[in-house]
């Protein structure tokens, strides 16, 4: 992100603080576990890999990242190709998570009220579709997009 953007970068960090207290508990809470945290840059947030839960996967709340493999730059399917509807090229983690990362700090606090609203985990979700898209294609990160 240019330095001019630096300001609003902050102010997302700031308005999405919320939710990321709760990765960053969720991430300290496993670290007894064998979850270990490193900075992204890009991002911008603060990644815990190999979190005890579940096959695989990850989860962003606000700007903290947290998977359950030793990094973020892995290849995995989109929602619609998981779900059968679409043939889809395998997308980066990363640049799925770092959609979402875009979206907390735009949306703040409101981010996890609508993305459950909106479905939750799931294809239908309109934030995960963004975020495939996002990885996709390097645009479209906002669940809303333009006509």
């Amino acid at each position: 992100m240019r330095r001019a953007h630096a300001p609003l970068r902050l102010l997302g960090m700031l308005w999405t603080l919320p939710n990321s207290l709760l990765g960053l508990l969720a991430g300290l809470a496993a670290l007894p576990f064998g979850a270990r945290p490193y900075l992204l840059r890009r991002e911008p947030a603060l990644a815990f890999a190999r979190m005890p839960w579940g096959p695989g996967g990850a989860l962003t709340l606000g700007n903290v990242i947290l998977h359950t493999g030793d990094g973020l730059d892995v290849a995995c399917r989109t929602y619609a190709c998981h779900a059968g509807l679409s043939a889809d090229p395998p997308i980066r983690l990363r640049d799925h998570e770092r959609a979402h990362v875009w979206q907390a700090m735009l949306l703040g606090p409101l981010f996890l009220p609508l993305y459950f609203l909106c479905g939750g985990i799931h294809v239908r979700n309109r934030f995960e579709r963004a975020a495939d898209r996002y990885a996709l294609t390097g645009r479209g990160w906002w669940p809303w997009p333009r006509p």
